[in-house]
């Protein structure tokens, strides 16, 4: 198949380009920013946030396509372009949405059909799941009236070589290297899901040629769930250390600002995503748990990836003083 990944650049995005081109796919990635690509992959350049851009970029590749992974969209007008230049061209459009787009439950595992932000929701705080939301309205919306062959993937929390952030793998990585301990919010018992981002990317590249997913949501996600006392404790053991653990009143740990850790868990109550659809409906099943997919992850940071992140550890160390730590 000819298939088009946006972004496709580094982490998931990077990782998807390698495993299509593995299955024998011809790809092109459009973005912003260059990185490695596989052998007879080609890239097309464009900025899409610029207004114009991504119409120009792609306007003379109309018919180039069979299946468009969207993978760098965050509100409708994101997708329009796509949208426009695509519709009734392509034979699948994937779009990248988010377990973000999920409100908090009582109710455990968090299925596709579990309660979503509403759509004019205008709270801040969830402006990201809400603008994954309309994405996945929109595109739904047209699966509906006029058959655009959609899949929607809500990815859940990732780990994995390469994170664009050094809030998550790499930031436990560096307290833990240094023997620093690492503050939690409470005592850690919320739960989560993780999901490695090459199990992520093996997912995606299965859905090409199978027609019973259009049309449908996904939870995309490990198959393993933990606690964040636990994840810390599993992190550590993969990196054949051993952690030191501080528990931040609940008071405290919700005023600060970064937040403590990357997942919102820890602060907001337990959050876990059933992918029993995706495994029914998709050949497809994790292959990392969370113990060696962190293993995974900390033998590139080791290899490749401790230089291209800086860590500022003032915050921690103001903390653990108000705690008398």
């Amino acid at each position: 198949m000819r298939v088009l990944v946006t972004g496709g650049n580094r982490y998931i995005g990077l990782d998807l380009v390698f495993e299509l081109a593995r299955r024998g796919h011809e790809v092109t990635v459009v973005n912003s920013h260059e990185g490695p690509l596989p052998e007879g992959a080609r890239r097309i350049h464009c900025d899409r946030t610029q207004p114009g851009a991504l119409t120009a970029a792609l306007a003379d590749h109309r018919d180039a396509f069979d299946v468009v992974f969207d993978h760098t969209a965050y509100r409708p007008s994101d997708m329009e372009p796509l949208i426009g230049l695509f519709r009734g061209r392509v034979a699948h459009y994937v779009f990248t949405s988010s377990q973000a787009v999920y409100r908090r439950s009582y109710v455990q595992p968090l299925r596709e059909t579990s309660r979503r932000h509403a759509p004019d929701n205008t709270d801040p705080r969830s402006a990201y799941g809400v603008g994954k939301v309309q994405c996945e309205d929109r595109l739904l919306g047209l699966w509906k009236s006029e058959g655009l062959p959609v899949t929607i993937l809500r990815v859940g929390h990732t780990l994995g070589p390469r994170s664009p952030a050094a809030t998550r793998d790499p930031g436990l990585f560096a307290r833990l290297e240094t023997g620093r301990p690492i503050l939690i919010p409470g005592e850690g018992f919320s739960a989560l899901s993780l999901v490695h981002t090459l199990d992520v990317a093996r997912l995606m590249a299965s859905l090409i040629g199978n027609d019973r997913v259009k049309g449908e949501a996904y939870n995309v996600s490990g198959s393993e769930v933990t606690s964040i006392v636990g994840v810390v404790h599993l992190v550590a053991r993969a990196m054949g250390v051993s952690a030191t653990v501080v528990e931040v009143p609940m008071e405290i740990a919700r005023q600060q600002r970064p937040p403590l850790l990357h997942w919102g868990e820890g602060t907001a109550g337990t959050a876990i995503l059933s992918i029993d659809k995706a495994l029914r409906d998709i050949d497809w099943t994790p292959r990392f748990g969370i113990e060696d997919g962190y293993r995974d992850s900390y033998d590139w940071f080791v290899r490749e990836g401790r230089a291209r992140y800086q860590f500022d550890l003032s915050r921690d160390d103001a903390l653990l003083a108000e705690l008398g730590r």
